[in-house]
């Protein structure tokens, strides 16, 4: 279901942003508290960067059970700034003659979070976790590639982050691993969902108690992509082989990063690997809080984001 503020929208480049896990492992929405010197979040701090970078509109991907909340927190004040929607990320938003198993609390995962747009999102658009601070350079370059790529191409991009920096000191992070061509394009992503830190490197730990170890120098993808509308017929097809064999896990998530690997081993989509010099701040864990405020007062510090960083009411 999609709800419209009443503003006008422009669609040339959008920013979906996926916020419909906000909380779950951070403690809830109510947890998530300001970063900023006048009361900000993260997820202002990206609006801000995708809005100088050329970004006309906003998508939320929300819970229907976080809509209020989510509206009087984040939403009423983004919607002063630049134009909104939001989209509901339901369970039973499923292909025709399929339902949800007994045992299903878990979102759907990332892509299907992006596949819940395709009614809404008719242009090139950016997809972003809500709780991740990207720094502006990724915005500045996935916005250039989707003003120069047409939206009939299945032609993506993906903001490559370096492993080491991506990481939490206060518990196991899920990152997507990369593999890069010399041609500067995406050859690979493996979804690693319990990374962290070891040393100056990284460890995965596997569930049969082995170990695989990171140097910490690998290209990471921390979600945030630039696509164009030929994605979606992509994503309807691999969510149903999706459910078709992993529905009955209560716990099986349908990421974004596995969908874009199919797609270039079957040849059917580039991605081109844009790298960031930016850090990646995230509040996955209480415990991230004060190293984002940190980095967050630095950057306005240095002049980077104005403070306030929107104008008042």
């Amino acid at each position: 279901m999609i709800i419209h503020t009443g503003v006008t929208l422009d669609m040339s480049l959008t920013l979906v942003i996926l916020a419909a896990g906000i909380g779950s492992r951070y403690g809830g929405l109510k947890q998530i508290d300001p970063v900023g010197p006048a009361g900000e979040i993260v997820v202002d701090y990206s609006i801000f960067d995708a809005r100088r970078a050329g970004f006309d509109s906003v998508v939320f991907v929300i819970r229907r059970d976080i809509e209020n909340e989510f509206r009087n927190a984040i939403g009423r004040r983004i919607e002063r700034q630049i134009g909104v929607r939001y989209v509901f990320q339901a369970l039973d938003d499923l292909p025709a003659g399929m339902t949800v198993p007994a045992d299903r609390v878990k979102p759907w995962g990332t892509g299907h979070a992006i596949l819940a747009c395709r009614d809404v999102v008719h242009g090139n658009f950016a997809a972003i976790n809500a709780d991740d601070f990207y720094g502006r350079t990724a915005y500045d370059r996935i916005a250039a590639f989707l003003r120069a790529t047409p939206p009939a191409a299945a032609a993506y991009a993906m903001a490559a982050f370096t492993l080491r920096n991506t990481l939490s000191d206060h518990g196991a992070v899920a990152r997507g691993v990369c593999r890069v061509d010399a041609r500067g394009f995406l050859a690979g992503v493996t979804e690693q969902t319990r990374i962290e830190r070891d040393g100056a490197g990284a460890r995965l730990a596997r569930e049969d108690g082995t170990t695989l170890a990171f140097t910490g120098d690998e290209p990471v993808s921390m979600n945030i992509w630039g696509f164009t509308p030929t994605l979606f017929p992509f994503l309807r097809v691999q969510f149903a082989e999706f459910l078709q064999t992993q529905a009955a896990q209560p716990k099986a998530e349908f990421f974004i990063p596995s969908v874009v690997d199919r797609l270039i081993r079957e040849e059917r989509a580039t991605v081109r690997v844009l790298e960031t010099p930016d850090t990646w701040f995230g509040v996955t864990y209480p415990a991230d809080k004060p190293v984002v405020m940190a980095a967050v007062r630095d950057l306005t510090a240095r002049g980077l984001y104005p403070a306030p960083l929107w104008p008042p009411a």
